[in-house]
């Protein structure tokens, strides 16, 4: 495989965030987020891994600023628990 080819990241609702730099979250979430709404998905499920929550953190920090989320929480014991964060959005309005 091409490692200069992109790569497709499925739109599922669920992304897992392990095979990305921090310092490209930021961008990444936003566009996940506006893909996701894109294919009537309003449910988000964001794997960031327990560690020691700096990733988590950061996580929240863009889930709060973006307008497109109306809440988040830590997924059940079934969804990863501390591991991954739910995130719901709201529809877009017009489309």
């Amino acid at each position: 495989m091409d490692s200069d080819e992109p790569h497709k990241i499925p739109i599922n609702g669920v992304l897992d965030l392990h095979y990305f730099a921090p310092e490209d979250l930021s961008t990444l979430i936003d566009e996940y987020i506006r893909a996701c709404l894109e294919e009537d998905i309003y449910q988000v499920r964001f794997i960031h891994g327990k560690g020691i929550g700096n990733i988590r953190r950061s996580v929240h920090a863009l889930l709060e600023r973006n307008p497109h989320v109306t809440g988040y929480q830590i997924a059940d014991g079934s969804g990863g628990g501390w591991g991954a964060t739910i995130a719901n959005l709201r529809p877009q309005q017009g489309s």
